[in-house]
């Protein structure tokens, strides 16, 4: 076995990225020792091996991030290290896996397999690898996923002298659960999904420990607040559609969730439509506007529970492949509203420079985005393929 590993590992495709990024935050930080720019450095090598005539193959994929200024994104993490075998119509999977859900652009709601690498991005969008094992059925009538997660992770904060964190800052090594079980809890989730003509469909249910804390404030023996993550058990059964009309895209997710305390509903819906060819040239431009809604109102523990969302996504066509995003999303009730940009380009076939910018304006008090108020960014990253 020491000789086969080495032979194995070889015989493999190996790939990555090596990255240096940069923050500026032109406001001045709301708390203290909060420094108003930031550099990090982010190296994500992957590893990818087949055999068994290709019905067998590994993916490796370790993650590490050094911030010059957050001790809390100074982090790693084993993003996959997943074995697949591929058999006759179906397919199992074991290790640690990323699963995504969801079709929607402003918020994904359906998204629960694994939990948010919260310090990386306050979008969300950034996941922790999930302990799994994932059966994969494919019938005429279908895809049908089955998943057991073993282990729980749980989300990453911004430490007390990052920006983007909350106020009073999280206390992540006294995190609380309902389940005696703790991290240890199985969770189970079953997913079917199928094309119908122009609709895409996915059916799912979850049940098993949350991914969203909930931030309980306690106060410790030296009479500081600080929040306590509070995992809640969860039963969550969610539906995600997407049609495609010739140049519209129609997209929706909604969730039921059940928890101890009650149950609510939640959904996101809109539309993409797509100009292609703008102005005589290759550049196609999209269009997109959705709507965020959860029934709990001002007892959401999300910001987005009467929300709209516009933005655009222009597509250059070119070589170098350029892209811009560009949305806002507005509070209905309040007159909150936060931007966000998304531009990226390719500098020949090793690197890419990508820029983004976030600004969150009039956050009301009660906002749970009140602590970001002063958290305006530029972000400039550098990336080098390899």
């Amino acid at each position: 076995m020491v000789c086969l590993i080495p032979s194995l590992l070889s015989a493999g495709e190996w790939s990555g990225y090596a990255e240096l990024q940069g923050r500026y935050f032109p406001q001045d930080a709301a708390y203290e020792n909060q420094s108003d720019h930031l550099i990090s450095l982010v190296f994500q090598p992957e590893y990818y091996q087949r055999w068994d005539n290709g019905n067998q193959s590994l993916l490796v994929v370790p993650f590490f991030r050094w911030d010059s200024e957050d001790e809390e994104r100074t982090h790693g993490d084993i993003r996959e290290l997943i074995w697949t075998y591929a058999g006759n119509r179906w397919e199992a999977q074991a290790g640690v896996g990323k699963v995504f859900w969801g079709v929607t652009e402003a918020l994904h709601l359906v998204d629960t397999i694994n939990q948010t690498d919260l310090v990386e991005n306050p979008d969300g969008e950034q996941k922790l690898g999930q302990p799994l094992i994932k059966l994969s059925l494919e019938r005429d009538w279908g895809i049908v996923d089955f998943y057991t997660l073993i282990g729980f992770r749980e989300r990453s904060f911004p430490a007390e002298e990052g920006r983007l964190r909350s106020h009073p800052p999280v206390d992540q090594d006294h995190a609380e659960y309902e389940s005696d079980r703790e991290e240890r809890h199985l969770d189970f989730a079953l997913r079917w999904s199928h094309y119908i003509g122009d609709w895409d469909i996915g059916l799912a249910h979850f049940n098993g420990t949350s991914r969203d804390p909930l931030l309980i404030p306690r106060i410790s023996n030296r009479g500081e607040i600080s929040l306590i993550p509070f995992y809640e058990q969860m039963r969550q059964t969610s539906l995600d559609l997407q049609a495609t009309k010739g140049d519209w895209l129609w997209k929706l997710e909604a969730i039921h969730r059940s928890i101890d305390s009650g149950s609510y509903n939640a959904a996101t819906g809109g539309f993409e439509y797509t100009l292609v060819g703008i102005a005589d040239t290759d550049m196609d431009l999209g269009l997109l506007g959705e709507y965020l809604y959860d029934d709990r109102g001002d007892d959401a523990t999300t910001p987005f529970q009467n929300d709209i969302f516009i933005g655009f996504r222009l597509t250059a066509n070119d070589v170098d492949g350029s892209e811009l995003l560009a949305g806002v999303i507005k509070d209905m009730d309040e007159d909150s509203w936060m931007f966000n940009l998304e531009a990226s380009r390719r500098i020949g076939s090793d690197w890419k420079t990508s820029a983004q910018i976030r600004l969150w304006s009039d956050i009301a008090e009660q906002d749970p985005l009140y602590s970001l108020r002063r958290d305006d960014y530029a972000e400039l990253t550098l990336t080098r393929f390899f």
